[in-house]
């Protein structure tokens, strides 16, 4: 109970509440921009290559060699850790947004909302646009939609990276927010690796995932600190 932060308001028990430091919000806004930006540039680098000959090259040398390492145990974990990025991860949309209404944190709620539904927006509208055919899988069935990008990378990337940005700014300890951070990345990164090895995806689909995840996550934040800093300054004119 010592880890968490005191409650700034009897409305909304938010830590978000509290007026953070200018220059520390115009720092998350600038890196939040820059990061957008880059997302972008390499993911439309990559969509504008998939017709050319070192995707090919790049995307069956790594589903060849990540599938040498198949094995009846490994399958049976990769099938579970897709599914925790799949219909899983649904469950524990639906789960994050009950708790946070119950524990009055309507903003973490709004949120993970708009995250979740702007990433879906996201994950089809660019699948359907590029209408990229799946691999052949290895163990399991061939997934109905299409291929590019790979939406568990995607929404693991925005799920479970936005979860353990919102728990971790609710707590003081250093020590359980470097734990949560890791969780969170070391799962993101076992389910995009687990859609290549059950071989429903190529290694480009996933990377392009997780870029358009780090292009989404990235204008939510910067949206979100400019409308704080305009928040703010009107409350200083209105004082004045």
């Amino acid at each position: 109970m010592n880890d968490l932060k005191p409650v700034t308001s009897n409305r909304l028990p938010e830590l978000e509440t509290v007026p953070k430091p200018i220059a520390l919000m115009e720092t998350v806004t600038l890196v939040s921009l820059v990061t957008g930006i880059a997302s972008l540039v390499l993911f439309a680098w990559i969509a504008g290559s998939l017709s050319r000959a070192w995707v090919r090259n790049f995307d069956f040398s790594i589903r060849n060699n990540v599938h040498e390492y198949a094995t009846p145990t490994l399958t049976k974990w990769m099938i579970w850790i897709s599914f925790v990025g799949g219909d899983g991860l649904v469950a524990a949309a639906i789960l994050s947004v009950t708790l946070f209404l119950a524990f009055r944190w309507r903003r973490a709620a709004v949120w993970m909302l708009v995250n979740i539904s702007g990433t879906l927006i996201l994950d089809l509208t660019l699948k359907y646009s590029f209408a990229r055919l799946r691999p052949t899988p290895f163990f399991v069935p061939v997934p109905r939609t299409p291929s590019f990008p790979s939406g568990h990378s995607l929404f693991s990337f925005c799920f479970y990276g936005v979860l353990a940005g919102l728990l971790a700014d609710r707590i003081d300890s250093r020590r359980w927010q470097v734990l949560i951070w890791a969780i969170a990345a070391l799962l993101v990164g076992a389910i995009g690796l687990s859609r290549i090895y059950l071989g429903v995806h190529y290694p480009s689909d996933v990377v392009a995932g997780y870029l358009t995840g780090t292009l989404w996550v990235s204008t939510m934040v910067a949206l979100d600190r400019m409308r704080k800093r305009r928040r703010e300054r009107s409350m200083d004119a209105s004082l004045t």
